[in-house]
């Protein structure tokens, strides 16, 4: 069995829509008919996320941490102990391709880190072409690329508890997650090959995340500073 978890905090925007893309995923036949669980993890949740994401068959796990390495640590647990093979985690803004999960599998890796693409940057406003001519040069959408993001990670259960899972972290979770792995000599593919497009908002849900690496970069332009997306 294959798990997905996804942490979500007030996100019944995008829940549905993710979740939508999520299903599609599972349905790969690439994947050979195997079976393929669903877990949103609701994140001290005031808005509708728990019950769309209920309502679009999604397994849904309700905490009150408001911390994203725990929430994605509790998805894995929960996946884990319904025998789950190996995780996949996206995140709540973030649409994955429908044959992101074959994609990783296919690389016959104990983990796959994969990248991001951002189709829409309009969020940002008069810096959308800024910001999209920025990420443009300086972010390695390319095999062998070095990022690290928690919307395209994917690992063996194995892999995953020998690495000692997520830490409870507020954010780069997932670097700490990788950086274990690495650690305890997991074989980590580093691919462009499994596909994921994220938001560009500009509302962080987890502080040092995504969102805040774009408002980082442009406040770099007005200070002279070099940007890093």
């Amino acid at each position: 069995m294959i798990g997905i978890v996804i942490p979500a905090h007030n996100e019944e925007m995008l829940i549905g829509p993710c979740l939508a893309q999520a299903r599609a995923c599972a349905r790969d036949p690439a994947l050979g008919g195997e079976r393929v669980e669903i877990v949103v993890v609701a994140d001290r949740c005031s808005d509708a996320t728990a019950s769309i994401a209920a309502r679009s068959g999604a397994r849904v796990l309700d905490i009150d941490a408001r911390n994203v390495g725990l929430a994605r640590a509790t998805g894995a647990s929960a996946l884990l102990a319904l025998g789950a093979r190996w995780l996949a985690f996206t995140d709540a803004d973030t649409l994955v391709a429908e044959d992101w999960l074959s994609q990783q599998l296919a690389l016959d890796a104990e983990a796959v880190c994969g990248t991001v693409e951002v189709t829409d940057w309009t969020p940002h406003g008069e810096n959308a072409l800024f910001l999209s001519r920025h990420f443009a040069t300086s972010y390695l959408d390319v095999d062998g690329h070095r990022h690290v993001h928690g919307a395209n990670l994917g690992v063996a259960a194995h892999a995953y508890l020998r690495a000692g899972g997520f830490q409870e972290l507020a954010c780069s979770e997932d670097v700490a997650l990788v950086t274990e792995l690495e650690r305890t000599g997991a074989r980590i593919c580093w691919s462009a090959r499994p596909r994921v497009c994220t938001s560009a908002r500009k509302v962080a849900r987890a502080p040092g995340g995504f969102a805040d690496a774009l408002l980082n970069a442009v406040a770099s332009q007005f200070l002279g500073k070099p940007a890093v997306a």
